[in-house]
């Protein structure tokens, strides 16, 4: 690989999810792009396209998710990409969660943080809702927490302190249950 791995997400509101995943995963607008349908229709991506490349951080100090000056990219970048085709249509209805396991294709972005408990506290307030009862799960030395994003697209937080005795519930330090 020549360059860090990007996972695209196709969204209806550019600028919503945009600003989710800036304020609420510390994500930071690298590049923008008009896609003309000169290119997206040869390159098989349809109708013509606004895309935002986000760049996810890495190296962020404890119980923060911001983009500050100094850190450490991780390699890797979320594409957020707008069909402009149906700049007109309604947003289509979130789904209702289903497990994972009943999906196919891409399931969902994973993000590695050094502390889940700020981020899980501030998703209710950004648009997400989450996917678990509860809403933070104890599994193999670690704190997981699977959201969906305000489109529906799932979202997995993971951090190494699953020895803790308690984690994250709705926003709040409370019980956890173990995963095998």
């Amino acid at each position: 690989m020549t360059q860090p791995l990007e996972a695209g997400v196709v969204v209806h509101d550019l600028e919503l999810m945009e600003r989710f995943y800036r304020e609420a995963l510390g994500c930071v607008p690298v590049h923008r792009s008009h896609i003309p349908r000169s290119i997206g229709g040869p390159a098989g991506l349809g109708a013509p396209l606004l895309v935002v490349w986000l760049q996810v951080p890495c190296g962020m100090p404890s119980g923060t998710a911001s983009g500050a000056a100094g850190e450490v990219p991780s390699g890797g970048r979320i594409k957020l990409i707008r069909p402009q085709a149906d700049a007109a249509m309604p947003a289509p209805p979130v789904p209702p969660p289903v497990p994972l396991t009943a999906r196919c294709g891409l399931s969902y972005l994973t993000f590695h943080l050094d502390d889940i408990a700020p981020v899980v506290a501030a998703l209710p307030a950004a648009g997400a809702r989450p996917l678990s009862s509860p809403v933070v799960v104890r599994a193999r030395s670690r704190r997981i927490s699977f959201w969906a994003d305000p489109e529906g697209n799932v979202v997995e937080l993971v951090d190494q302190r699953g020895g803790d005795r308690g984690a994250v519930t709705g926003g709040r330090l409370g019980p956890v249950e173990s995963a095998p």
